[in-house]
């Protein structure tokens, strides 16, 4: 058995540990996701936590775990009478990122069920973690389904199972702990709003901490029983006081002075829904009870605010975590010690006149661009930029809900929410023989296979006889996230302020449709005399944005060697990822300048998308009483379509829902 790093010994993470362990104290707080670079001892701490939790006792036999002093009256192998049960350690449950949603919530036993004839339940992770630790490393990799099941599960604390003819309820109460790396993509906000407590990790930069970790982490590398007893003191302390805490929850009084300095402090920082007031509540608590205390102090109340509202008040991926403490200690200051009577400043940081202590909006003039900004004087008359000119980057106008764009026909890739795809999880759309292993039985469609053939096989009791060539995979269909690949034009031509503006905005406006549709993303650009990769394809799309923000513009427009340098991503990316698609969104007004024969190159560079029948879509950010038409020529030669700014936005009325129709135009 392998000998856990000591949770003592974990050196700083002060934030990390308190969490863990105020989920320990009390599991409804809601669990911990932990934010964090590779490296810091996000899952060291998990692993660790679970060697202290105190035994459970649970029903012999029972699969579920039932509590033997009061067993669950719905548990699927019961019912159970009161009585002594047998203890066991609490268990730390791991859900791998490519785990099947059978095998997360359970399912039919299919081997019964062919072989007896009965319908038997197998049982899922989220029984196995009953009553202890549920661990989701990189639980921003895991497929949104699941995601949604887990947490659906550890919000009611039971999972239901309806499916293949099977009913099932059973408890499922635990302590859910996700780990992820902001650089491999952010998690949804709807699904960040459902973890109760949220902490960021870094690596210290004290070079004595660093040396401790490096001496402690080679000690238990060298020795793990040796160095796990030089702890064994600390640890007991530790796992007393667990215990002692979670006797002493129930008794915490909280007060309403304690609810009034929370319920401020969750409108002024103008969190979305009720959610983050409970966990506030039920964090203050458990940081009384491990205090040692019945009362909640207003300490208790900051503390537990630091750790679940940060990333709740985030309004989009690009939003960076984090709370600002001076205006917190204001609102708890202004709150404090007030009765009901209380009327407080309706303007001040936390009466309803403030904003919730928001500051005003500035009153001055803001480059929005096409998303509602106000033009700047003289913008209709304002020379572009020329040569080797390069002006300064200009700010993005504020995003807006944007159209789906989706790649034509049927896929195969990553799950995500934008194109149609086979994929493992989705509606069942047929069946077929299985090509290789089967993973996903379609039970109507083997049975209905192997029932002629029942007589001739000898068939003579209840059983089913199911031979191989029986077998039927399930054909389902979902959605997957693409590589959308953007070609942004930087060049003089674009360099209005008022209009690059716009297009910034815009192309913001779908780099967070393909944040919500689970998309990886790239970032060329082009200007001057040559093209650039601003950005590999990755899953960071708050990368995507940062870059975006800091384009400079200025320059010739090279647009062929934007798209030769963007055809060059996809090949490369296509060795890697061959299962997902691509879509280029061009974004330019099509002009074409700088060395011999532009047009003609840039032309010939289009061709080679269509020719390989790469989805793409042009917007165009022409503008100006005088239209050439440039980008709907482009968009022809690409083998895509052609959208301008104002036909991005959802809530235009200048066209409908855009699919690119790469495919329908080739075949006209």
């Amino acid at each position: 058995m392998t000998i856990p790093f000591p949770f003592t010994a974990v050196v700083g993470q002060d934030d990390l540990r308190l969490a863990l362990l105020l989920n320990a104290v009390s599991p409804a707080v809601g669990g911990v996701l932990v934010r964090g670079e590779k490296g810091t001892a996000k899952s060291t701490a998990v692993r660790a936590l679970s060697a202290l939790l105190p035994q459970v006792a649970v029903v012999p036999g029972c699969r579920f775990s039932c509590d033997p002093a009061s067993p669950d009256p719905a548990c699927p192998d019961g019912p159970h009478e009161s009585g002594d049960g047998v203890e066991r350690p609490a268990r730390m449950v791991e859900l791998p990122v490519g785990a099947s949603e059978d095998r997360l919530v359970g399912s039919l036993d299919i081997e019964r069920a062919l072989a007896e004839g009965v319908k038997a339940f197998e049982p899922g992770l989220l029984a196995d973690a009953h009553r202890g630790i549920l661990y989701v490393d990189e639980v921003n990799l895991l497929h949104d389904h699941l995601v949604d099941l887990l947490l659906d599960a550890a919000a009611m604390g039971a999972s239901y199972v309806e499916r293949e003819g099977v009913s099932v309820r059973h408890a499922a109460r635990f302590l859910l702990v996700g780990t992820m790396n902001p650089e491999e993509g952010e998690l949804r906000p709807q699904l960040l709003d459902r973890f109760g407590l949220t902490v960021e990790v870094a690596a210290s930069r004290e070079p004595e901490q660093r040396v401790e970790v490096v001496r402690r982490r080679l000690a238990y590398d060298d020795d793990p029983a040796a160095f796990a007893a030089r702890w064994a003191g600390e640890e007991a302390a530790v796992r007393q006081r667990i215990v002692a805490a979670r006797e002493l929850v129930p008794r915490v009084r909280l007060g309403d002075g304690a609810l009034r300095q929370i319920a401020a402090t969750c409108a002024a920082f103008e969190v979305d829904g009720m959610r983050a007031d409970i966990v506030m509540a039920r964090t203050a608590t458990a940081l009384a009870a491990w205090a040692g205390r019945t009362d909640v102090l207003a300490e208790d109340v900051r503390q537990a605010a630091l750790l679940a509202l940060p990333h709740r008040r985030r309004r989009n991926p690009f939003d960076a975590p984090g709370l600002d403490e001076d205006k917190l200690d204001e609102t708890l200051e202004q709150f404090s010690g007030e009765s009901p009577d209380d009327d407080p400043d309706p303007d001040g940081p936390g009466g309803p006149g403030g904003g919730g202590g928001q500051p005003a909006p500035d009153s001055g003039p803001r480059d929005d661009g096409g998303s509602g900004a106000r033009p700047e004087a003289g913008e209709g008359g304002q020379p572009q930029a020329s040569g080797g000119q390069e002006q300064s980057a200009v700010r993005a106008a504020e995003p807006f809900r944007a159209k789906a764009l989706t790649v034509p026909g049927v896929g195969e890739g990553a799950a995500g929410r934008r194109s149609r795809a086979r994929t493992e999880h989705g509606r069942t759309t047929g069946a077929r023989r299985p090509r290789g292993a089967l993973t996903k039985l379609h039970l109507a469609a083997t049975v209905q296979a192997a029932a002629p053939h029942q007589r001739a096989r000898g068939r003579s009791g209840p059983g089913l006889v199911v031979r191989r060539d029986d077998l039927r995979q399930a054909v389902r269909e979902g959605r997957e996230g693409n590589l959308v690949l953007f070609v942004v034009d930087a060049s003089g031509s674009m360099a209005a302020r008022q209009r690059m503006s716009a297009v910034k905005g815009a192309v913001l406006s779908l780099l967070l449709d393909a944040y919500q549709r689970r998309d990886k993303v790239g970032l060329v650009t082009f200007r001057g005399s040559a093209a650039e990769v601003a950005l590999p394809p990755t899953s960071s799309v708050d990368a995507a944005a940062a870059r975006l923000e800091s384009l400079p513009t200025g320059g010739r427009t090279p647009l062929a060697a934007g798209l030769l340098k963007a055809h060059e991503v996809l090949r490369v990316e296509r060795l890697r990822d061959p299962a997902r698609r691509a879509l280029v969104v061009v974004v330019t007004d099509g002009r074409a300048t700088g060395g011999p024969e532009p047009v003609a190159l840039a032309g010939r560079a289009a061709r080679l998308f269509a020719a390989e029948q790469i989805a793409s879509v042009v917007v165009d950010c022409e503008s100006g009483p005088v239209r050439l038409g440039l980008a709907g020529e482009l968009a022809g030669r690409l083998g895509g379509t052609a959208v301008t700014l104002d036909e991005l936005r959802a809530d235009s009325i200048a066209g409908l829902v855009r699919d690119v129709q790469g495919t329908k135009r080739r075949a006209a």
